[in-house]
C-alpha cells in the first residue's frame, strides 16, 4: 500500500494538475481582456510572469504600449513573486493617489525595503509620523533665504572655478568628454557642499573617481536592480546569504553610511567645541544645530545627495542633447538668457535666473520626454477606487508614470514627440520674460504632487538654470554620435553609455560673468 502511494499518487497529482493548467489557460485565453483589463496575458499561479521576463529589457516600453492600449491609460501587472501592480499615466488617477486620498497611498513597506538598507529612515524612505516631522524640518530649511544664497555662492564657485575651466581645456585640446559624467561629478560636487558642507573634488578629472561617489553609484544601482528583479524573493535570498551584487551592495552601503556619519560626528565636534560660532550654510549643520539624532541627520542627508544629484545632472544631460538637435530653441535660449544679462553686465545672479521662463520651459520639455524618474510607487493601505473606476484592493502597489505619460496624445497632442519648449509658456515668443503656462502636476508629475512635492524643486530649477546658462553663453555642445541615445531607468534616469561630446568655444555672445 505505501509502495503505492509513492509511485502512484505523485503521478496522477501530475496527471490532475496538467489538466487543470490546460483548463485554465483555455479558459484564460478567452477572457483574457475582460480579466487583464488592457495587462498582459495573465496565467493562474505565475500571472505575467512570461511576458513580464520576455520584456525584462525593455519594461518602459512595454508598459507604454500597454497603456497606450488600455481606454482609461490604466492596467494591471500580475505576476508570480509580486504584488497585484496597477500601472496608470492617467493624471485623474495621479491625483486621487498622491493628493485626493493621499492618506491612503503610503510608500509601504515593499517599497521602502527595497531601499530602505541605502536610504534608512531618510525623509524618501519612510511613512508616517517619522515622515511628517522630517518633512515639516526639511520645509523650514529649504525655505530660508540664507539657504538659497549659500546655494548660489557655492554654484558660482564651482562653475567659474572648476566647471568652466574643464569645458575650456576640451576646447583647446581638442578632447572628447562625457558630459554626463562631467554632470554628474560637478552636480556631486554641488549637493556635497550643500549637504554636508564638504567638498568631494569629484571634478579633478586626473583623478580616480572619489570612493564615495563609487559607492554612490553602485548602491543605487543595485538598489534599482532590486525593484525590476522578475521575482523579489531573488534579492532576499541573496542579501540573506550575502552573495552576488547584494554582497557588492552591503560594501557600498557601508562606505556610504560610514564616510557620511564620519562628516556628521566631525561637524558636531566643531559645532559642540564653539557653541557662539555662526551656524554654517549648509544642511546638515542647520539640522544638528537643531538637536537631531546623528543617525537620523546622516540618512536625511543621504537623501538629499541622492535627489539632489542624480535628478538635476540626468535633466541637463539630456537637455544639452535635445538642443543639439534643436538649433533654433538653442538660439532662443540663448536670445532670452543674453537679453536678460543685458549682454554680460549683469551677473548670474538668483533674481536674473527667476525670469528665464523660457530656460525653464525648455527644462521643463526635457524632463517630460525624458523622466528623471520613470516611475514611482505607492500601497494601498485599505480597499479604494480610482476615479477611472480600477479596484485597488489592499497592499496592491500603484505606480504612476511619467515616462508613459509622455506617449499619451490625449496629454500632450499629436506633438507629443517633439521638443518644444513653446508648450510651457503662454504667449508666442517675440521677447524674453513671457510667463509660464500652468500645468498640473498631475499630468507632469517628475517633482511628485500633493503633500510630498519635491521640496527642493524651486532650487533644482536655479541649479539647472544656472550651469545650462554659463555653459552655453560660452561654448557649443556638439554629441559624437547622431543617434537618439538609449534611456536607462535606474533609480534615476541616464542615458546608456553615457554622452560623448565635442566642445567648441561659441562666437558672437557676451558671455556673461
Amino acid at each position: 500500500m505505501l509502495l503505492f502511494f509513492i509511485l502512484f499518487v505523485p503521478l496522477g497529482l501530475f496527471l490532475s494538475l496538467l489538466f487543470f493548467s490546460s483548463f485554465f489557460h483555455e479558459f484564460n485565453n478567452s477572457h483574457l481582456k475582460m480579466l487583464s483589463n488592457y495587462g498582459p496575458p495573465s496565467y493562474p499561479f505565475i500571472g505575467c510572469l512570461i511576458s513580464f521576463y520576455k520584456n525584462r529589457r525593455r519594461l518602459l516600453d512595454w508598459y507604454t504600449d500597454l497603456l497606450s492600449a488600455s481606454p482609461s491609460q490604466t492596467i494591471i501587472i500580475k505576476r508570480l513573486g509580486g504584488r497585484r501592480t496597477i500601472v496608470t499615466a492617467n493624471p485623474a488617477n495621479v491625483e486621487h493617489v498622491l493628493k485626493t486620498n493621499f492618506g491612503n497611498f503610503p510608500k509601504g513597506k515593499p517599497f521602502t525595503e527595497i531601499l530602505g538598507d541605502l536610504l534608512g529612515s531618510g525623509i524618501f524612505n519612510v511613512d508616517g509620523d517619522l515622515w511628517c516631522v522630517q518633512r515639516k524640518l526639511a520645509s523650514h530649511e529649504f525655505s530660508t533665504k540664507n539657504l538659497r544664497e549659500f546655494v548660489v555662492k557655492i554654484l558660482q564657485e564651482k562653475v567659474e572655478n572648476r566647471l568652466i575651466p574643464l569645458l575650456e581645456d576640451a576646447v583647446k585640446n581638442q578632447k572628447v568628454l562625457d558630459l554626463q559624467d562631467l554632470l554628474k561629478r560637478f552636480a556631486f560636487d554641488n549637493v556635497s557642499e550643500v549637504s554636508l558642507g564638504v567638498d568631494s573634488y569629484s571634478l579633478d578629472l586626473s583623478n580616480p573617481v572619489p570612493p564615495l561617489l563609487q559607492a554612490f553609484d553602485t548602491a543605487s544601482m543595485i538598489s534599482a536592480m532590486r525593484g525590476m528583479a522578475p521575482v523579489y524573493a531573488l534579492w532576499k535570498t541573496k542579501r540573506a546569504l550575502n552573495l552576488g551584487v547584494e554582497k557588492n551592495l552591503k560594501e557600498a552601503i557601508k562606505l556610504v553610511h560610514d564616510s557620511v556619519l564620519e562628516i556628521v560626528k566631525s561637524k558636531k565636534r566643531v559645532l559642540e567645541k564653539d557653541r557662539d560660532r555662526k551656524v554654517d550654510g549648509d544642511l546638515l549643520s542647520r539640522l544638528l544645530s537643531a538637536g537631531h539624532d546623528e543617525e537620523v541627520v546622516r540618512d536625511m542627508v543621504i537623501s538629499f545627495i541622492m535627489a539632489g544629484r542624480d535628478t538635476t545632472s540626468a535633466a541637463m544631460t539630456w537637455l544639452f542633447w535635445l538642443l543639439s538637435k534643436n538649433r533654433n530653441a538653442e538660439e532662443m535660449l540663448l536670445n532670452e538668457v543674453t537679453y536678460l544679462l543685458n549682454n554680460g553686465e549683469k551677473e548670474l545672479d538668483f533674481e536674473v535666473l527667476k525670469d528665464m521662463n523660457y530656460l525653464k520651459a525648455s527644462l521643463c520639455e526635457s524632463m517630460r520626454l525624458y523622466p528623471p524618474v520613470a516611475w514611482d510607487s505607492k500601497h494601498a493601505v485599505v480597499d479604494d477606487v480610482l476615479p477611472d473606476g480600477t479596484l485597488v484592493g489592499k497592499g496592491d502597489r500603484v505606480t504612476y508614470f511619467p515616462f508613459g505619460m509622455r506617449r499619451m496624445e490625449n496629454l500632450w497632442g499629436k506633438d507629443r514627440f517633439e521638443f518644444k519648449p513653446d508648450r510651457w509658456l503662454e504667449e508666442p515668443w517675440v521677447t524674453p520674460g513671457r510667463s509660464m503656462k500652468s500645468v498640473s502636476p498631475y499630468k507632469f508629475p517628475v517633482f511628485q504632487a500633493g503633500p510630498r512635492v519635491c521640496l527642493g524643486k524651486d532650487m533644482a530649477f536655479i541649479q539647472m538654470k544656472y550651469v545650462v546658462a554659463a555653459i552655453l553663453l560660452r561654448f557649443e555642445i556638439n554629441p559624437v554620435n547622431e543617434e537618439e541615445p538609449a534611456f536607462l531607468p535606474l533609480l534615476t534616469a541616464h542615458m546608456a553609455g553615457g554622452f560623448k561630446v565635442t566642445v567648441t568655444r561659441r562666437k558672437g555672445q557676451g558671455g556673461g560673468r
